[in-house]
């Protein structure tokens, strides 16, 4: 998932060699098949540059949920241009034929993003993991990042020395409701006390701060944000490693069927082929850290 300035380095963080799996550079991404619909070759008439069936003429409307979170997005405002999300959103809206000027943001709760139900933005942006679950719900795009969950905790914790997921199973451990965050811990670190369930980040980061849980999973970029700008007595104490050969993807959420998955598909698959993503990750996600995988 999903989410969270010290006057940030131009960005927050992307895994170092032990995590070059989770967030390996864009163009290695194996994500072409990630849409609920078929999204091959879309046919050119449907994809004529800033001529989409979209919500409302001549404009494009992308979704994502407020607060927008550093570093996906800066300053808590998407239409800025400023963070790795806002700035794909962007990217995608430029390689469909929109200008800067025709990207229309509108607020749209993360789970409502990818709930079943009519849609009124033509795609959501909000760190989404593709799964086969949401897809029965809505369509994705293609990935757009490759991330790895992590879980942070106070430096003074002693849970703060685990080495592996073992040493997680006794800890009071917290992540936002309806996340792959709160799904590593039931599935993964499966701990014996029943995990805390937040609404928002902010709420686990707050319960983290004043030491009502141990610890609280989130993904990697955004752990290390955490911890480098906004409860910096905190630490990434490690991140996972994927459950399967397929790695955990961020992807655009559109309505189901939506006539325009294949288009924007087509243009997220562009971008990464012409290097753009990988530049933006580079740009907005950058700083090399490293996570030690946890087993």
């Amino acid at each position: 998932m999903h989410l969270s300035a010290r006057a940030w380095l131009p960005a927050v963080l992307v895994i170092a060699a032990g995590a070059a799996a989770g967030c390996a550079p864009q163009e290695s991404s194996t994500s072409t098949d990630a849409s609920s619909s078929s999204a091959a070759s879309p046919a050119a008439a449907s994809c004529a540059k800033g001529q989409l069936a979209t919500a409302t003429k001549g404009k494009l409307t992308v979704g994502t949920d407020k607060p927008a979170y550093a570093p996906w997005f800066q300053d808590d405002d998407p239409a800025n241009g400023k963070g790795f999300e806002s700035a794909v959103a962007y990217s995608v809206a430029k390689a469909l034929g929109y200008g800067k000027d025709q990207v229309v943001w509108q607020t749209v709760p993360f789970n409502n993003s990818f709930a079943p139900g009519a849609k009124k933005f033509d795609f959501d942006i909000n760190q989404v993991s593709i799964s086969d679950e949401r897809k029965q719900a809505v369509d994705f795009s293609s990935g757009y990042y490759d991330v790895r969950q992590a879980v942070i905790a106070l430096k003074s914790s002693p849970y703060a020395k685990a080495k592996s997921v073992a040493d997680l199973k006794g800890a009071k451990l917290g992540a936002q409701v309806g996340t792959t965050s709160l799904d590593t811990v039931n599935e993964i670190i499966k701990p014996t006390r029943k995990p805390a369930v937040f609404q928002k980040n902010d709420f686990a980061k707050s319960a983290l701060n004043n030491k009502q849980v141990d610890a609280i999973v989130v993904d990697l970029p955004t752990g290390f944000y955490i911890t480098s700008a906004e409860v910096t007595d905190a630490k990434v104490v490690g991140q996972f490693a994927q459950a399967s050969g397929t790695p955990e993807q961020f992807g655009l959420v559109l309505d189901r069927e939506s006539t325009l998955t294949g288009c924007v598909t087509a243009a997220v698959d562009g971008l990464r082929k012409d290097g753009t993503l990988a530049a933006l990750e580079k740009q907005w996600l950058s700083e090399a850290v490293d996570a030690p995988v946890l087993k």
